[in-house]
């Protein structure tokens, strides 16, 4: 399975960005999709997940902020990032746990996009 992001960039404090992810591969489903972000000197955290039925999942710090969204059709993940701040910024990595043809769970990592948010 392999995971492609696109959708980073350098952006002012208070405005936006929407990253993509998109899955391919030998998928039978897509159980979860969701991003993580990583901050220099910080650990990986999660952002945001959405699992098979539609259901999300929010850290804090973001709630109220961005959303996260699937296309199935198109095996894609959004994350539309409104009202930036400067701690948002980090490298965003999308991540998918996804059942392959043969019955096996596969856990996949995109290779990140950068999202810099200027004070």
């Amino acid at each position: 399975v392999q995971l492609q992001a696109s959708g980073g960039g350098l952006v002012q404090a208070g405005g936006s960005l929407r990253l993509s992810c998109v899955a391919s591969g030998s998928i039978l489903r897509i159980d979860l999709m969701g991003w993580y972000r990583q901050a220099p000197g910080k650990q990986r955290e999660l952002v945001a997940v959405i699992i098979s039925g539609g259901s999300t999942n929010y850290a804090d710090s973001v709630k109220g902020r961005f959303t996260i969204s699937r296309d199935n059709a198109k095996n894609t993940v959004y994350l539309q990032m409104n009202s930036l701040k400067p701690e948002d910024t980090a490298v965003y990595y999308c991540n998918a746990v996804t059942t392959v043809y043969g019955g096996d769970l596969r856990n996949s990592w995109g290779e990140g996009t950068q999202v810099t948010v200027s004070s």
